[in-house]
């Protein structure tokens, strides 16, 4: 039997039973969203007679956003009933990846729709300086997009070079509006360097008229509702709304005293002072967790009143792993690693005119996948030089068919991984080679290694026979 034909699939059920027991364990309320949601859900089926036009694209990003950070994922404490609404009205994955561990390289991932290893800019993990880039030279989703007629945008973070030599402007997005850096103070806007970091276009907006010193959360959330509701007439369009939320600094809205203490640090030249490692709690976490799930829902509901909401398809997922207060259980690892912790992210999709809601699908995905979905359903063509390391799911998600096995690859400095079916080849910063079965063991404790040496031989070949080809790592 195929596995999205189950009834309810090992891994939603012991999403299920696992946040249910993690809430018992700390006396914390159960997770009632998530059974909500759960109770709802039935195995994915396309709904391949439907018909519609080419749809207009509105792919959001968390920033860090761990896999159980929503209620609809498991989380006992953060409430997220906006994305568990947009979940309820679509497609939920439960074993879906981002194409890296860390910010810009995941990013590459999806704009180009290849492995990070593949280009120079994609081997820094994250881009800290002006030393490398997304090269304007490379198709990507936008510019395939914007050549098959589409209006393109980014609004938030880029993380993919800095000017003058990289930017959304030059890579096929028509409009941009966010920062460049990998991080930036919520107030402030000052990046990692101490620069105000807000641009509009390729144009500094304190070169500007005016700063936008408001919380960055909103001043996103703000330009997004315009977008979606700007009269497009018939051009459909992509926007990429890559929030910040909730990377560090750990600033809620309203937190301007925290706010002009991290600004202080930073203009006496304390290094790491965006970092704030020495603030945040779960519960300013989870209040920025929750500001992300408020603002996603200011943007939904202005699609909605737009009038283009059953033609638009949604995706919600994170750039990769939780970070610090994350909550990601059951999973091992966070942000930086290739344990599932690290990779494993929730992932949203919903597009009424071509499929149905209340589903949840434990196929699994990952990032680049995304990429050569979203060109074929768009109708447009990659380019043939610069071959889609993903698989397009389009014939899965509106035809139904069968998803065939295959191997899903990452790779970071000292560390390796790869998937295929339930079963993971990983090696770590300690050089071991370890084998787990993911469909019992999410949490990656039981080593498989020596009793299943072929089957680690097999899926060790596959990861380096995909590691020749790309770019090796610059000496640290």
């Amino acid at each position: 039997m195929p596995r999205h034909e189950s009834k309810l699939s090992r891994r939603a059920f012991g999403g299920v039973v696992g946040a249910s027991a993690a809430a018992a364990a700390v006396g914390l309320p159960a997770a009632d969203a998530q059974a909500q949601v759960a109770d709802r859900e039935r195995p994915f089926r396309a709904a391949p007679h439907r018909r519609s036009k080419r749809p207009n694209i509105l792919f959001i990003l968390g920033d860090d956003l761990g896999w159980a950070d929503l209620s609809s994922y498991g989380s006992p404490h953060i409430k997220t009933p906006n994305l568990d609404r947009l979940a309820r009205q679509g497609v939920r994955f439960t074993d879906a990846y981002s194409g890296s561990a860390t910010c810009s390289p995941t990013r590459f991932s999806l704009y180009t729709g290849r492995f990070p290893g593949r280009t120079e800019g994609g081997l820094a993990e994250p881009i800290a300086d002006k030393s490398a880039g997304l090269e304007p030279t490379h198709p990507t989703l936008a510019s395939l997009l914007r050549d098959a007629g589409y209006a393109t945008a980014l609004i938030g973070k880029w993380h993919c070079g800095y000017l003058p030599d990289y930017s959304p402007t030059k890579s096929g997005w028509d409009e941009f509006f966010g920062n460049f850096g990998g991080a930036l103070e919520y107030y402030s806007k000052l990046g990692l360097g101490g620069e105000y970091d807000l641009y509009e276009g390729d144009v500094r907006e304190g070169d500007a008229e005016y700063k936008d010193l408001r919380y960055y959360t909103r001043v996103l959330t703000e330009r997004a509702s315009e977008y979606v509701r700007r009269d497009h007439g018939d051009t459909p369009w992509l926007l990429n709304l890559n929030f910040t939320t909730p990377h560090w600094p750990w600033i809620a809205d309203g937190d301007e005293e925290e706010s002009a203490e991290i600004v202080r640090r930073i203009k006496a030249g304390q290094k790491g002072a965006l970092w704030h490692q020495d603030g945040g709690s779960v519960e300013k976490y989870t209040e920025m967790v929750q500001d992300l799930d408020r603002s996603i829902g200011d943007v939904l509901r202005a699609l909605r009143k737009s009038g283009q909401e059953r033609d638009t398809l949604v995706f919600f997922a994170s750039d990769n792993g939780g970070e610090r207060f994350s909550y990601n259980w059951p999973l091992s690892g966070n942000k930086g690693s290739l344990k599932e912790g690290g990779i494993r992210v929730p992932t949203i999709v919903r597009w009424p005119a071509r499929i149905d809601g209340g589903q949840v699908s434990d196929e699994p995905v990952y990032t680049p996948d995304w990429t050569a979905t979203l060109l074929e359903i768009a109708g447009a063509r990659p380019n043939t030089a610069y071959p889609l390391d993903g698989t397009s799911l389009a014939p899965y998600l509106l035809k139904g068919e069968e998803i065939a096995e295959r191997e899903l690859f990452w790779r970071v400095r000292g560390e390796r991984a790869l998937r295929r079916g339930d079963w993971k080849y990983y090696r770590g910063k300690g050089g071991a080679d370890q084998l787990f079965n993911l469909a019992g063991d999410r949490r990656e404790q039981a080593d498989l290694a020596r009793a299943e040496p072929e089957r680690l031989a097999g899926l060790k070949s596959a990861w380096e026979k995909v590691d020749k080809g790309l770019l090796p790592y610059p000496a640290a």
